[in-house]
């Protein structure tokens, strides 16, 4: 399982917002999402491709309202980014398309 500096940028950002109302929430949001991303590794291509990205490989898994990107790769599961379902992730994950 690798994380990107993306990803775990996401992560971090994704916890200081939700810390502003509740910090204990924060923590066990964060630590639920961890474990959404390290149960990709059994059956990473369970979820599905991204129809319009199809070729990148790039996968999503949904974790509430939060989108979890990753990529599977021959010896590790790749987790791109996470970002809030409402964002145009078309536009961080392939810019310039």
């Amino acid at each position: 399982m690798i994380f990107t500096h993306q990803a775990e940028a996401d992560i971090e950002a994704i916890g200081d917002h939700i810390a502003l109302d509740s910090p204990l929430r924060a923590v066990t949001f964060i630590r639920e999402l961890r474990a959404d991303c390290l149960e990709l590794r059994t059956m990473p291509e369970r979820y599905p491709l991204l129809q319009r990205h199809r070729s990148s490989g790039v996968r999503r898994r949904v974790h509430g309202s939060h989108l979890i990107f990753y990529r599977v790769n021959t010896d590790a599961v790749e987790i791109l980014h996470v970002l809030h379902g409402a964002m145009d992730f078309d536009a961080i994950l392939f810019p310039g398309k």
